[in-house]
Formats: structure tokens, sequence, C-alpha cells
């Protein structure tokens, strides 16, 4: 399971243990923990210097210690170094090859002896699994076109001259010396200009070298084609069953792309056969598996993880969502997040941005909030919003909505961080497309499409269930001198759901990002975005013109910021609990 979900071209260097408060004691346990997955994912008997690391979960200190050659020896690590932007280093030395092989298993089985299924597929798959390593086989490298001018550089390497000979890890990422033939050749050959530096770029618009499987029966060795005849010893079914493969390898700039696809993508493709051939033997009986390979890179790790799903369950059926369950436990992940669900799925080369983008090609700021100055309540308690999320505001993408659409771009920010969190995979809906949806649940008449109306958040609370699944609180005040009552419900909202709220009174809406409250004097401040803006997306003007910013709800100079003889409502979307 574990070769499956992480990716090739990585080695295990240790462990840390949490807990307890004998560091030295607890290290121990950390090196010899990682020494023996090291050698279950690699099949490597060799006694590496490995790291253990010993964390106390009361003070939150870490010490390192590191192996010695002497099994029973460790030394306490004088000095750390903590690099602040560990994916940079990833990103910037090293880049990603996939492989996708697509194809039918024929399983022969005789009609009355359900025991010999076991066989028949593990013989099946074994079979596939050699002709990885066939002389006839040739693997087609190619990277993606640099530029419209410039085709796309491209390899083809045989089978009969890799070396598919074991490995160990810690030589993976070293240079090689073979020349000038096409197995010297290196991976940045294939991708000259690098496409992403983070993964949150690559979580985007993923890239990466493609590597595809061909047989070559044509080679000139001499041989010629030959049939052979198998009489059947007794009466068989035939059972064909489509498999796809989708593996995804890391390797270093420097590293032989020979050696890339010799001892990474063939034993992740050897790996990924052997993980459907135990999913496919208990299903077999009673129906056909649908299995295909999907790769995340969820927000928290720093590299991308691969699972298997059966597609013959929906994502909304409970055995795909106790899989999804135990894959977040696993890896640590969030449980009231989507973070693994197949619209999440990294997509290679081919994905647009649209979620944060115009149609002319530049991007929608995000997070503005960020570069704000304190809000100036004294000994307060700030509570913010929890996640990314988009300004929306007017005359954004050259759509005239100047006084009548702040509550539509509102909404929009709002569902923009249920994108940028992963809750949906839809794109931020246009002011048209916002009131379409009220027209479909029969809130609006026909007529309301197209037009400059203003809605609120009672009609927020409607598009929300429509196109989300995402269920609303409402609080209403009488005036907006009552809104100070209502920072500590706010601030438990920040805390607990983490979404924007909406602010409605009058003819204007805002969005609310967070508060900043005292409970003991009834000092607050709330931090409002504005989407009355007009101007282009210049975040120091949008910052220094109050655009983003905390408001109390009297100033010093006494003047209030929400109105005294207005009603507000506030809409309080809630935070879906799911995987």
């Amino acid at each position: 399971d574990i070769r499956t979900l992480l990716l090739k071209g990585f080695d295990i260097i240790g462990a840390l243990f949490v807990g307890g408060e004998n560091y030295e004691k607890n290290a121990r346990k950390a090196i010899e923990a990682s020494r023996r997955l090291r050698k279950s994912i690699f099949n490597d008997e060799g006694d590496y210097n490995m790291i253990g690391a010993a964390a106390d979960t009361i003070t939150g200190d870490i010490r390192f210690f590191v192996s010695d050659s002497i099994p029973t020896k460790i030394v306490e690590a004088s000095n750390v170094f903590y690099d602040e932007n560990p994916e940079r280093y990833l990103w910037e030395n090293g880049c990603l090859l996939r492989c996708e092989l697509g194809f039918k298993l024929p399983i022969y089985l005789p009609p009355n002896k359900t025991s010999d299924i076991k066989a028949a597929v593990s013989s099946a798959i074994n079979s596939t699994a050699s002709k990885l390593r066939d002389p006839c086989t040739a693997f087609l490298v190619e990277g993606r076109n640099t530029s419209s001018e410039e085709a796309p550089r491209s390899t083809v390497l045989c089978s009969k001259e890799l070396d598919f000979n074991m490995y160990s890890p810690n030589q993976m990422h070293s240079a090689s010396t073979m020349g000038s033939t096409p197995h010297a050749l290196s991976c940045s050959y294939f991708l000259p200009r690098r496409h992403f530096t983070s993964s949150s770029t690559a979580r985007e618009n993923a890239d990466a070298i493609k590597v595809s499987v061909l047989s070559n029966q044509s080679r000139n060795d001499g041989s010629v084609p030959v049939v052979e005849y198998f009489p059947a010893l007794e009466p068989v079914r035939l059972m064909v069953i489509g498999l796809k493969l989708d593996v995804l390898c890391y390797a270093s700039e420097d590293f032989p792309v020979a050696a890339a696809v010799s001892r990474l993508i063939v034993p992740g493709l050897l790996d990924q056969l052997n993980a459907m051939k135990m999913a496919i033997i208990p299903e077999l009986l009673t129906q056909s598996p649908q299995l295909s390979p999907y790769h995340f890179l969820p927000p928290g790790l720093l590299i991308p993880v691969t699972t298997i799903y059966d597609l013959k369950y929906g994502e909304t059926e409970e055995k795909q969502g106790q899989i999804r369950k135990s894959l977040h436990l696993r890896l640590g992940l969030p449980l009231d997040r989507p973070l693994l669900r197949i619209a999440n799925a990294l997509t290679f080369g081919t994905k647009e941005i649209t979620i944060n983008s115009f149609t002319d090609g530049t991007s929608l700021l995000q997070d503005v909030h960020t570069e704000i100055p304190s809000s100036g309540v004294s000994g307060g308690f700030t509570a913010l919003i929890d996640g990314s999320y988009e300004y929306y505001h007017y005359l954004l993408d050259g759509f005239d909505d100047n006084g009548w659409g702040c509550a539509y771009r509102s909404l929009q920010t709002i569902i923009s961080w249920y994108k940028l969190q992963m809750y949906t995979s839809i794109n931020v809906p246009s002011h048209r497309e916002i009131q379409q949806a009220l027209v479909e649940i029969g809130d609006k008449e026909a007529s309301f499409v197209g037009s400059p109306e203003w809605i609120g958040a009672i009609e927020l609370s409607f598009v929300l269930e429509k196109l989300l699944g995402v269920t609303c609180k409402i609080i209403s005040v009488r005036s907006g001198e009552e809104l100070p009552e209502k920072c500590r419900e706010l601030a438990l909202h920040f805390k607990t759901q983490g979404t924007p709220i909406m602010i409605g009174g009058g003819v204007l809406a805002y969005t609310l990002l967070g508060v900043d409250y005292n409970m003991a004097s009834g000092d607050c401040a709330f931090l409002i975005l504005d989407p009355h803006y007009t101007g282009k997306d210049d975040l120091k003007k949008i910052i220094s013109g109050g655009w983003c910013g905390w408001k109390k709800a009297v100033d010093n100079k006494g003047r209030s910021f929400f109105l005294k003889d207005k009603f507000y409502n506030l809409l309080l979307p809630q935070r879906p609990n799911m995987v």
C-alpha cells in the first residue's frame, strides 16, 4: 500500500516520535521504525545512518539524533537548520515523470472452480509484468513544448539496453557519466524551462515528463513471428478486465532519464499492478472492478500521493467515503475537507486555470487582508477566516455592476473560498449564472435573469445550497448599532467554521473576514472586504484606500460604519463536514 501511495524517487531518512520526555530513548524508537519501513518498501538490507527526532507534546521542543555506523550508537545533532520554504528546493532541483498504461487483461476461468481465480489472476498479471522488461519493449520519453515554435524533445529507450537491477535509493539522484547516448540524457533535457516552483502552482497546473510504453515487435534480432496453440483441457469462460496504470515519479533534474525509467517508472508500474491484483481477486466473483489511479497534492503535503479508486462505487457512497477517510488518517489530513476526491486530482499540462484568472489572462487578488495593519482593539481576541479566497468587486473583468452588484461580488468571494479549499470544482458563477440559479429554484421570475436587481442574504443562501450543497445560518439585527453585540458569536463562527460572512444592510453588502473582540471592555472591530471598490487590482491602493481593513461600528471621530436606521442580515456559510 505504501509503495503505491508514495512517489518513487524518495528515500526514507528518519522518523519523528511524538510524546514522552526521554528524548534519546524515543529517538532510538524513531530510528528503528524508519529502518523497518525502509526495509519493507525498498527490500534493502543496508544499514544506513538514520535521523531520529523526538518531540515533547507539552513544550513543543524537538531534538534530533543521528545513528552511527554502529547500530546501537546515536549522536544528538548540535545544530539544526530549518528551511523556511522546503518545497522550493524540491521543485527547483527536480521534476516529475509520469507514465500511463492502459490494457485489457484476459482471465480464463473454469466455470465451476472458483478456487482457481486467484491463480488465474496472478498468472495473467505476472505475464503482463514480465512484458515491461521484455527485450521487445521500448519507452518513448517526451517533454512538453517549451514554445509554439519548438518541437517537444523526445527519445526512445529500448528495454534490452536498460539496467533493471535493484538499486539503493540513496544513490538515486547521483549524476551519470554514460557519454552522449540517449541513455545519458538527463531529465532537465526534457524540461528545459521549469513550469512550476511550488506545490501550490503544481496543484493548479502540474507538469511532468511523459513516458509511454511501446511494444517493438519488429526489432532486427533474427527472430520471426510465432503462433502457438494451447488446447484447453476443460471448458473455460473468458473474462476481460480493463486496467489503467498511472505512475508518477520524482527525480532530480540531473538524473539520467534512462535510469529514471528503469529504476522508478518500471518498479512503479509493477507495484501498481500488484496493488490492483490484491484489489481484483476478492471482487472478481461478484463483479468486475473498475480500478483507476489518481494523483493528489493536498495542502500540507510537499509531494504528490497516488491512490487507486474503484469507479464502480460513486464518490458519495459509504465505501468510497471510508477509503478516503482512511487515507486522510494515514496522511495526517483534516477530516472535514474533501481533499482526495477525484475532482481535486492533479491534471497534467492540460488544465486551464479559470478560478483565479480573468478572460484577458490577468490574475485575481487573493488574501488581501494579510497586508493590513492591526485593528486597534487593545487586548482583543482576533478570529479570522481560515483559508484563501479571491477578491471580487465592482467592475471586475470588465462587467459593469456598479451600484447594484455588491452582494453578487460578496457571493463570488465566498464561493471562491469553497473552491480554493477544494470543497468544489465548479467555477465561480457570473451574475447571470447566479440569477439563473435563483430562477431555477423558483425564487425569481424568468425576467430576473440579466437584470440589475439586488439580492440579499436570503438569496445568497439559496444559491449556495443549490450550487454547492452548503447550508447557512442567518443572524438578523434591527440596527447597525446592534452588530457589536454579535462579535462573540461571529468570533465563534470564524473559530469553528472559518468561512467568509456576508453582511447586508439597506442597499449595501460587505464581506466579513474576521473580528477582533475584547470580552472585558466590549470593544470590537470588523475586518471588512468591501466589494464596492471600482479600481484596478492594486493591492497598495486597496489597502491605503480602506477597501480592505478593520472597521469599528463607531470610529474615534464618532462616525458610524454600520447604519443605525437599517436592518442587517448576516449570512454565515457552514463548512461541510466531509472527506
